[in-house]
């Protein structure tokens, strides 16, 4: 038990480092240095910064997507897909005080280890995907139309977020969530419409 408390510890600390930093200004020895071990126990669980760095980014995608919920639960409803999406990116942002893991990475794609900058896109498809199931199922959007909603849902609320935490403006990223409800109330209106 105390084996999986400490890599958790360890992935704890390296996940806050990444998500105020980036991936590449921290070390294995800072990780062991706020954890209170030896950089040797740190390379017991993660033998490189590399594979600490896809573990990191792994758990969030699958905490991400947990806390989302099953896709397929939303039925005719646009907008409540848009808004359990908007409370997941809220919470991080307020609650958290802190951007998404993945917005802070995908800034730094192209200084990424190749590994962690591929698990840093499989968090970007698996939310496109989610996201586009839930429309698909929640709407009359055709396939292409809720990938295109999808990808730009996501790319609000991520840049949302870097403006509002970059600018100490709460009230932006609430703009850019209210701007996507506008965006669903014309989408509802476009699928009445067609049927």
């Amino acid at each position: 038990m105390e084996t999986n408390s400490k890599r958790d510890e360890i992935l704890d600390v390296a996940e806050a480092m990444i998500r105020n930093a980036g991936f590449n200004a921290f070390s294995t020895r800072d990780v062991a240095s706020a954890v209170g071990i030896k950089a040797s126990s740190v390379h017991y669980y993660f033998p490189t910064k590399v594979d600490m760095g896809v573990a990191v980014t792994e758990r969030y995608t699958e905490r991400f997507l947990t806390q989302l919920g099953d896709p397929g639960r939303f039925e005719g409803d646009v907008r409540e897909v848009v808004s359990v999406y908007v409370g997941s990116f809220r919470e991080t942002l307020i609650r958290d005080d802190k951007l998404c893991l993945c917005a802070v990475l995908g800034a730094e794609i192209g200084g990424l280890p190749q590994e962690v900058g591929g698990h840093t896109r499989t968090f970007f498809d698996r939310n496109i995907a989610w996201l586009r199931k839930a429309l698909a199922g929640s709407s009359k959007m055709s396939a292409a139309e809720a990938n295109a909603f999808a990808v730009h849902i996501l790319a609000a609320l991520e840049g949302g977020m870097i403006l509002s935490k970059s600018l100490g403006k709460e009230k932006i990223f609430e703009s850019v969530a209210a701007m996507l409800n506008r965006l669903c109330d014309a989408v509802g209106a476009s699928s009445d419409r067609q049927a």
